[in-house]
């Protein structure tokens, strides 16, 4: 293969060439640029990857970042209807005492709700929050339930130290009529067959029957469970509780002031029962008492 070099002066030197190693020449060439625009694309590519990588981890984080937001405003919902709770709890006590308080027993102030929490709790909360200013108001919104507590507590014990104690002493029976059907200890349970403590009296007694509170107090539970069906929990002072379960019908609720001989529900056939009847408990502490040893001779 010749090649012509045309000089300035229009004169031509012909140079030959090996075919072979020109077409060499030209593949090497070709395969240097192919080789370039391969890294090229590949860089492209991988850089293009790490973008996507990086922005499916920010989706991620935002989409974390949401639901931590969200259940960090269900808290503050919830504590707020709490708190809410508490402070009608302790302004219906306190209405009571008041008209009954003995001595210059002072009454505890409710603190003023913080404006920043009225009416927080539902669906949505300001998006411009982060979720440290969430973190600041949830320790807040604990803070003052902390408070709430006590002040309610020490209402409480006020109301309980204010009742004559023969009142808040449980020695009444809880239904008109003077037969247990199942006495307190041990016993054969009536629906498994089998040998276990019976925490309480049964008082046979027909469905509809008043069942009446044995002392003065606070009801401190009052609905629906398994075993108990229909129940009310009433809390004495001094550690003493009563429980009338299997009602009905029940006829107060969590949080009222009730008397000695007072009507709280009806006679039921609810929960784990094998007929109308009235479960009836005297607890301390926790801990289940004989009711036979309280109750006055009829």
């Amino acid at each position: 293969m010749k090649i012509l070099f045309i000089s300035k002066n229009n004169t031509k030197k012909p140079v030959s060439i090996n075919i072979y190693l020109f077409v060499f020449f030209i593949m090497a060439f070709v395969s240097v640029i192919g080789a370039y625009v391969y890294s090229l694309s590949i860089k492209i590519a991988t850089q293009r990857s790490e973008e996507k990588i990086e922005t499916l981890k920010l989706d991620l984080d935002f989409v974390s970042y949401q639901r931590s937001l969200q259940l960090y405003i269900k808290q503050i919902g919830e504590m707020n209807t709490r708190l809410t709770d508490l402070d009608n709890q302790t302004e219906r006590l306190q209405g009571i005492l008041k008209k009954q308080i003995v001595g210059k027993q002072k009454l505890p102030k409710l603190p003023k709700k913080e404006k920043e929490f009225e009416n927080q709790g539902g669906p949505f909360i300001n998006n411009n929050l982060t979720e440290q200013d969430v973190q600041i108001a949830l320790q807040t919104l604990m803070n003052q339930m902390q408070i709430r507590e006590d002040i309610f507590n020490e209402t409480e014990s006020i109301l309980l130290k204010q009742s004559v104690i023969k009142d808040t002493l449980p020695d009444l029976y809880p239904v008109s009529v003077g037969y247990r059907s199942s006495s307190y200890g041990w016993r054969i349970d009536p629906m498994l067959g089998v040998r276990s403590f019976h925490e309480g009296l049964d008082f046979s007694a027909a469905e509809g029957d008043e069942i009446k509170a044995t002392a003065s107090g606070i009801v401190i539970a009052a609905g629906k469970a398994p075993d108990y069906g229909n129940y009310v929990k009433i809390k004495h002072g001094g550690g003493i509780e009563t429980r009338y379960a299997h009602a009905s019908k029940l006829l107060v609720k969590k949080g009222d002031l009730v008397n000695k001989d007072q009507v709280i529900a009806l006679v039921g056939n609810t929960g784990r029962s094998t007929g109308p009847h009235l479960h009836y408990e005297i607890r301390l502490n926790g801990r289940s008492l004989d009711p036979r040893k309280y109750l006055k001779k009829k």
